[in-house]
C-alpha cells in the first residue's frame, strides 16, 4: 500500500492557526499518513515580505508543528533555491519517493489560479490536488480537485503581520511558541517587551 502524504506549501510568514487547521482537517478527511509543511523559497505568484529570513520562516514552521505527531517540515524548495515551481518540486519528490502518493493542498484562491500554474497538465500526473474552501473565493474548477470542507476562518499572514506591526494582539491566532519567536527576533515590527500579545 502506498504512503499517503499531504503537501501544504506556502510562505508561512508567519505560520498561523489557519495553516494548522487546514492541514489537520485534510489529514483526517483523507486519512493521510502525514502532512508536510513546505515553505517556498521564492513563490512565482507572490513576493515574500521583507525583513524575515528563510531561516526565520523555517524555524517558525518547526515551532508551529512540533507538537503534532503527523506534521513534518519538507525543506526541498529551500534546499533547491530559485523560483519554487510546484512541478519541478513534485517531480523531485516523486523521484525520491516513487511509492508515495502525494496530495497537494491548495486554498480557493489557488484553485482559481490553477490554469496559470507552470506545466499544470504534467503536474496533474504527479499529484492529487486537494482544495479547501476560503472566504471570498470560488472552488468551482474544470480541473480534478478533491474538495475538503473546513471551518471557515478569515485569517492571513499579511493580516497578522499588520496586527503585529500595530502592536495589536495576535494571541490565539498563532501558536504561542511562534509568538515568542517573533518577539524574541523582533520580526514584523514587534517589540520584545510586549506582554501577553
Amino acid at each position: 500500500m502506498k504512503k499517503k502524504v499531504g503537501i501544504l506549501g506556502g510562505t508561512f510568514n508567519p505560520p498561523h492557526i489557519g495553516h494548522l487547521m487546514i492541514a489537520n482537517e485534510v489529514l483526517h478527511a483523507l486519512n493521510l499518513d502525514e502532512v508536510r509543511f513546505m515553505p517556498n523559497q521564492e513563490p512565482p505568484h507572490k513576493e515574500i515580505a521583507q525583513g524575515v529570513t528563510n531561516v526565520d520562516r523555517m524555524n517558525m514552521v518547526k515551532l508551529a508543528i512540533q507538537d503534532h505527531g503527523q506534521f513534518y517540515i519538507e525543506p526541498i524548495e529551500m534546499d533547491r533555491g530559485g523560483k519554487s515551481f510546484t512541478f519541478e518540486t513534485m517531480k523531485l519528490l516523486k523521484e525520491r519517493e516513487p511509492k508515495t502518493e502525494f496530495y497537494f493542498i491548495i486554498g480557493g484562491d489557488m484553485i482559481e489560479y490553477l490554469p496559470k500554474w507552470y506545466k499544470i497538465d504534467k503536474l496533474l500526473d504527479l499529484v492529487t490536488f486537494v482544495g479547501v474552501n476560503r472566504p471570498e473565493f470560488s472552488s468551482i474548477t474544470t480541473f480534478p480537485v478533491l474538495l475538503v470542507d473546513i471551518p471557515e476562518i478569515h485569517l492571513s499572514s499579511s493580516l497578522i503581520r499588520e496586527r503585529i506591526g500595530k502592536d495589536y494582539t495576535v494571541k490565539y491566532l498563532l501558536p504561542e511558541k511562534v509568538i515568542s519567536y517573533i518577539k524574541e527576533k523582533q520580526l514584523y515590527g514587534s517589540k520584545r517587551s510586549a506582554k501577553n500579545r
